[in-house]
């Protein structure tokens, strides 16, 4: 994103409290078998790739593999600064609608992914664990990882009970490493948790309706009949669908952030008003 986004906007478009810090990205497969979790695969990549042209650093922590393809799902560290403001706008489903390359009559799909976006809970932050109130699971990590892969306990999975909140971590070498991963996870859940509880509480003094819910897609992506990628808040669109999945989503997250900042679906940048 140009600099001077960046030096104009800050204060409007990340006035959060976490807005300037890391995230921890997940995304999930919705329905549709090989085709979902083929698709959660390209958003993975593509959010690699959007982080890998801002430079921030990033570590996939768990992923659980599709059954013939892709991923079921998969968390990311983004770290760097505004990661999280930037990648909040991306929260909510996302479509897709494609000729499915595992499809032997050539149909075309519509499939679906969420995408989830936490903040990234700093040491000075204040969320206590009871560990009285978490199952602590160890489990063998799935997927490539040479010898030590499947072969010992190494992988952790933290469940929150009293919020039903679940955290794993695989993909380190050590279950000590592993906890670590998960215990930051959970973390940044359970900080997410309670910043929506705060924000649906403003909402109803507000008298305004909620609903968040996974058939509600935020953005789609068409790959055929046409190519178009328009997201569903903003009615910002473009035809350069190899860019978006390369990772160019910048004037996406722009057009969202002034949307929310203004509280006004006005259209995205370049869309005429």
């Amino acid at each position: 994103m140009e600099a001077d986004f960046l030096t104009a906007r800050t204060q409007l478009l990340f006035s959060g409290p976490y807005d300037a810090g890391s995230a921890i990205l997940s995304i999930s497969a919705g329905a549709g078998g090989t085709e979902a979790t083929d698709w959660a695969e390209m958003l993975l990549r593509m959010y690699l790739r959007w982080a890998e042209r801002h430079r921030f650093s990033t570590e996939v922590v768990d992923s659980q593999a599709g059954e013939q393809a892709g991923i079921k799902s998969a968390t990311v560290e983004i770290e760097g600064r505004y990661a999280y403001g930037f990648l909040r706008a991306e929260r909510g489903v996302h479509r897709l609608v494609r000729i499915s390359p595992f499809d032997a009559q050539k149909r075309r799909q519509t499939t679906f992914a969420l995408i989830e976006v936490l903040p990234e809970a700093e040491d000075d932050v204040e969320i206590e664990l009871d560990w009285d109130e978490i199952r602590v699971d160890t489990y063998r990590s799935q997927g490539a990882g040479g010898q030590h892969v499947n072969k010992t306990d190494s992988a952790v999975r933290l469940t929150h009970l009293p919020t039903g909140t679940v955290a794993q971590s695989q993909n380190e070498r050590s279950q000590t490493q592993n906890k670590e991963t998960a215990i930051k996870v959970l973390k940044a859940r359970l900080l997410e948790k309670a910043l929506e509880e705060k924000e649906a509480a403003l909402r109803a003094l507000k008298g305004e309706h909620v609903e968040a819910g996974w058939g509600n897609q935020i953005r789609s992506y068409v790959l055929h009949p046409y190519q178009m990628v328009k997201d569903l808040r903003t009615e910002y669109e473009t035809s350069n669908t190899t860019a978006v999945l390369d990772g160019d989503l910048d004037a996406f997250m722009q057009a969202e952030l002034e949307r929310v900042a203004t509280d006004d679906p006005a259209p995205g940048p370049g869309v005429p008003a």
